[in-house]
């Protein structure tokens, strides 16, 4: 791992260590370091050199002498240099073997008594330039200095004496080999902050800006960038200080999917020379094209092969998938003729890379032939699921294949450009799979405007610099364990680390840009969500307090972080999690506005008033990101309405309150509407039903539907019956207009096989509402010793990694994996390259998990199994597994989704694939739910069973186990 603590050097799986630890001292009462680098290097060898004085100067106040004459340098000394230059060759060349013919490797030593006038000598030398440089940004690690000290305003703790404890080591080869980020969408960040904040007199994304873009890639370990193309932004070789910057720094320049030949088409292509059409303007495309090989001779460059539409569209000139096939074999020709006269006649020794994105991907699966030098990057599907990957006979290409991944996206069926919302073990989940499959040679992260997706980034890179540690699927904790730790003082890590984890956990259930539940392409109005108000314990509720929690425990992080880090806390933690809660509070209580409003309630009122203060909030804190955030740094950078779209609008509700209802009314549990009655009316309603075995608890709201002061008791007619509290008052201030009573059973005073029937009474001011409340203690025998799950208020809830038992087979297996979304595990069908068969009798042969589980009464039954929306391996897989309730039939579900259809819309919004299976009778007593493996790489997540025909639940709900 790269992340580290301060003075700490822990090895983790990158170094290989071949001597004991050695302290060398920096900055101490009778030692200066002096920096020497190799001036025969590259410029970056300088570039390095000087920002790591800079760092040893941002902690210790100290800043080291650079300079390129070893033979001036005294004392303590850092050397800096490629294994190529004078500097390196001229010490000992027995020290740097390891580092012969590798790629951005490299190698610390430390030399005692390297001549008379050096004292110590910690050698840093590099396989290349990058690997010079990624061991450069380590020593800044070391120091307390983490890539993002600048870019999210880390500031490192002062240390007037500074050493570290450094050992004997060489590092290992990157696990893939070009890595990078895609600015994209930086309308509302990036580029409006750079033209007018930081980057004044370029008016845009320029020279300056792309320096300390490309630094942070450095200090990364990353080597990789695909501009920013939006229309917003001009051309990356609009300005030529972009391309030399890149050149400096050494940074490998791409272009995205859409951009062939490192053009931006949106900023670039020339109306007046006509359509941008292979088929009828040929010649001026390919003099386009030309022009730009010329021009980026000055990089080094990563091609992007085919064609594609001006921006993001689709190619002119064809009308079907199989026209498409003959012209872009024939563009993939012309375009490596180009590569072959003006960069390298081996094209073998040039990057390029075929980026199957949207429908390309449907041309290479109708039978394009790609040069097998080309390296096929695979797309998710903008959400975080990759499309596809490698079979057999492609990840033998020796141009290799790789991912193109999102961690921010523009279009349908929502944007989420607003926070940094992806989560890491998705991230890992779908990334190592992506390694295991062969997908090595580039890995690119679609980061918008970089803030506010730090973490993601790191995540992301750190990953495909050592994927080793990632292998493990609960690293994804740990790794941001780690990196608070790196970020922030270390008493306050764990606390830190847990309120953003708690953060991800919201956001998988639901992204908070899509709590409008309103959708793009074509743009529609905000509705009300799908989270439930009045049966489930109130689910909205219980989002509404998680998010509580979790804001006041950021905030409450936040007086005890120390000064100098508190910029970077409110970037990295309190403004997302801040954002998040508000938004999600801004829906869910419009949502109760509206409900409560029908029901006549006071309340209503009040949560719509909540509701748009919530949204005022947003505003509020999204103008101090901007302003007074770092002194204003960031001025520009923040926007809390991308796109304008309607989710990001205050809410707009016309609350049309009920008239009739009395002024003391009653809602309880399970009824969407009051259970109101006039004065003295002594209608029963029922509390839904209590069963020992699942030991429930409901609620029943007391409310005022107009402004009054009401006093109101509750009144049990057993002692058996628990409420949480027995009287009191109901005022029109705030809130007061309304209170919630639990409702539970104490089983001490029921006695075994008994059901028992009760009620509970509320009264005031002569209304009185009468609640029947019926326990159920029965004493089952085939329970006695029943392990397994249980109906619970007409459901079954399971995690799949709950199973009563499994059988796996020699070769194929279901595997825990650490989830999302919830402490759980889910079940992986493992490994990726079994083979199918699906003859009923193979499928009974496959491995499988059972869960035995109890229903009450006969009923019809919906099995509703929940998985990750994941995709086919690969072009010789489906997504399938196969359902068996008791002895009843073995049903195959198939979850594969095709295209932007409703379903798959569905799933990505809500990070879960639904298929079910219909039991038109489902008999009482104990039962047996079996799923057999079919596809591997299927994720299973929960099963819930629905048994009432009740709403299913919007979020994860508690398994209904019997303990």
């Amino acid at each position: 791992m790269r992340k580290i603590l301060p003075l700490t050097f822990i090895v983790l799986s990158i170094f290989l260590c071949s001597a004991k630890a050695t302290t060398f001292d920096l900055v101490t009462p009778s030692a200066r370091v002096t920096i020497v680098y190799a001036n025969d290097d590259k410029k970056l060898n300088s570039i390095a050199a000087h920002l790591l004085a800079q760092d040893i100067e941002r902690v210790s106040g100290y800043l080291p002498k650079v300079v390129t004459d070893i033979s001036i340098a005294s004392g303590n000394v850092i050397i800096i240099g490629t294994l190529q230059s004078r500097l390196i060759k001229g010490i000992d060349k027995n020290y740097f073997g390891g580092l012969n013919n590798q790629w951005e490797t490299y190698t610390y030593k430390v030399v005692k008594k390297l001549n008379r006038n050096i004292d110590n000598a910690l050698v840093i030398a590099g396989s290349d330039i990058r690997g010079t440089a990624y061991g450069v940004f380590g020593i800044s690690e070391k120091i307390g200095v983490t890539p993002w000290y600048w870019w999210a305003d880390v500031a490192p703790a002062k240390q007037m004496r500074l050493s570290i404890n450094i050992d004997d080591f060489t590092s290992k080869t990157p696990s893939v080999q070009y890595r990078g980020i895609f600015i994209n969408d930086e309308d509302w960040g990036l580029q409006p902050w750079a033209a007018k904040t930081f980057e004044p007199e370029t008016k845009d994304i320029g020279p300056k800006t792309y320096a300390k873009v490309f630094e942070l890639l450095l200090r990364l370990k990353a080597n990789l960038i695909w501009p920013a193309m939006h229309p917003s932004t001009k051309a990356f070789y609009h300005y030529p200080g972009n391309k030399q910057v890149a050149a400096d720094y050494e940074i490998v320049v791409g272009s995205s999917h859409a951009e062939p030949m490192l053009r931006n088409n949106v900023d670039e292509w020339d109306k007046s020379w006509g359509n941008f059409n292979y088929v009828t303007n040929k010649p001026q495309v390919l003099k386009y094209w030309e022009a730009r090989v010329k021009e980026s001779a000055v990089n080094e460059v990563m091609f992007t092969m085919g064609m594609r539409g001006i921006h993001d569209g689709k190619m002119e000139g064809v009308k079907t998938t199989k026209e498409a096939v003959p012209l872009i074999e024939t563009i993939l020709k012309d375009q490596r003729n180009l590569i072959g006269k003006y960069v390298n006649q081996d094209l073998t020794k040039v990057p390029q890379a075929l980026t199957v994105y949207k429908e390309v991907l449907d041309i290479y699966e109708e039978g394009l032939k790609v040069p097998e030098d080309i390296t096929l990057i695979w797309p998710d599907d903008n959400y975080g699921y990759i499309h596809r990957l490698a079979n057999t006979e492609e990840s033998s290409r020796s141009g290799g294949t790789g991912v193109y991944y999102h961690a921010s996206y523009w279009g349908r069926p929502h944007d989420y450009l607003w926070l940094g919302s992806t989560h890491p073990a998705l991230i890992r989940t779908e990334m190592a799979k992506a390694y295991e499959m062969n997908a090595r040679k580039v890995w690119v992260l679609n980061v918008g405007d970089i803030k506010p997706l730090e973490y993601n980034i790191d995540f992301f890179l750190d990953m495909a610099y050592d994927v080793t540690p990632f292998k493990s699927s609960d690293y994804s904790r740990k790794h941001l364990q780690n990196w608070t730790s790196a970020v922030f003082d270390k008493d306050n890590a764990l606390a830190i680390s847990d309120v953003l984890w708690e953060y991800y956990q919201l956001a998988f259930e639901r992204r908070p840009e899509f709590m409008g539940w309103s959708g793009v392409e074509p743009t529609t109005p905000v509705a009300f969500t799908e989270y439930n108000h009045h049966i489930y314990g109130d689910e909205a509720q219980i989002r509404i307090d998680r998010y509580d929690q979790l804001q006041k425990a950021a905030a409450a992080i936040a007086t005890k972080v120390p000064q100098l880090k508190r910029d970077a806390f409110y970037q990295l933690v309190q403004y997302p999690v801040t954002g998040a809660s508000l938004m999600n509070k801004k829906y869910l209580y419009r949502d109760k506005a509206a409900l409560y409003a029908r029901q006549g309630r006071l309340s209503a009122q009040q949560y719509y008033k909540l509701a748009n203060s919530s949204h005022d909030e947003i505003v509020k804190e999204t103008q101090y990101f901007n302003e007074k955030l770092a002194k204003g740094k960031w001025n520009g950078m923040m926007s809390m309405k991308p796109r304008d779209l309607p989710v990001f609008s205050p809410p707009k509700l016309d609350l049309a309150v009920a008239v009739s209802a009395p002024l003391f009314a009653v809602s309880p549990e399970g009824a969407e509407i009051s259970a109101s009655a006039s004065p003295g009316d002594k209608k029963v309603f029922e509390l839904p039903a209590y069963n020992q075995y699942s030991r429930n608890k409901y609620f029943v709201d007391v409310y005022l539907t107009k402004e009054a002061n009401v006093d109101y008791q509750v009144i049990p007619s057993a002692d058996w019956i628990k409420v949480s509290k027995r009287e009191g008052t109901l005022s029109s201030e705030d809130l007061n207009s309304q209170q919630r009573i639990w409702v539970e059973i104490d089983w001490s005073k029921v006695s075994p096989a008994k059901s028992l029937s009760g009620a509970l009474r509320v009264k005031s001011r002569g209304a009185e509402y009468t609640f029947g409340v019926s326990a159920d203690n029965p004493n089952i025998a085939e329970l006695k010793d029943f392990k397994g799950f249980i109906e619970s208020d007409g459901y079954v809830s399971m995690n799949a990694s709950g199973f009563t038992r499994s059988g796996n087979t020699a070769d194929k297996a279901w595997e825990a994996t650490e989830g999302m979304g919830s402490e759980r595990k889910m079940l992986e069908s493992r490994p990726f390259t079994a083979k199918v068969d699906t003859s009923r009798a193979a499928i009974l042969r496959n491995p499988f998990v059972e869960y035995d589980f109890y229903s009450f009464g006969t009923s019809p039954a919906v099995v509703n199994v929940y998985t990750l929306p994941t995709f086919p391996l690969n072009n010789n897989y489906e997504m399938r597994y196969a359902v068996k309730v008791d002895d009843g039939p073995l049903k195959v579900l198939n979850f594969k989704t095709v295209g932007r259809t409703d379903e798959w819309k569905r799933n990505v919004l809500t990070n879960t694939a639904v298929k079910s299976v219909v039991i038109p009778d489902l008999k009482s007593g104990k039962h047996k739910l079996t799923i057999y493996m079919v596809d591997p790489g299927v994720i299973l997540d929960k099963i819930f069973i629905n048994l009432d025909q009740k709403k299913l639940p919007y979020s994860d709900m508690q398994e209904t186990i019997l303990r």
